[in-house]
């Protein structure tokens, strides 16, 4: 099916809801998934979508750790892309974006410059 873009810039924000962790591939032996284009583990971060009055989350996988992501912390996403998907009479939307980042960097980063 095709992947519909989502234009992240008509949310008034995006905060990480659920911190990254691995997407596993295989429940039983454990094995992580791993994306087809660049080999690296597949996370998911759950997102708090908000726009206007509402907020939605909703899970989203990414090529590579999003380094810095932490709970609750607000986040810029690139190329987010909604894929409508349909199993054994089971349906529903898979989320997937080429990066996820932290707004602004962390607290620690900036320390060393005000001594």
């Amino acid at each position: 099916m095709a992947s519909l873009p989502i234009d992240t810039a008509k949310f008034t924000g995006i905060i990480c809801a659920v911190p990254p962790a691995p997407r596993v591939a295989n429940r039983e032996t454990g094995q992580l998934r791993v994306d087809r284009e660049t080999g690296k583990t597949v996370y998911q971060v759950g997102l708090c979508l908000m726009a206007g009055a509402s907020a939605d989350v909703v899970t989203v996988s990414v090529a590579g750790e999003p380094a810095g992501v932490q709970l609750g912390m607000p986040v810029a996403v690139r190329d987010l892309v909604a894929t409508p998907w349909e199993n054994e009479g089971r349906h529903g939307i898979a989320f997937r974006a080429a990066e996820i980042r932290p707004l602004s960097a962390p607290a620690s980063a900036g320390k060393g410059a005000a001594q």
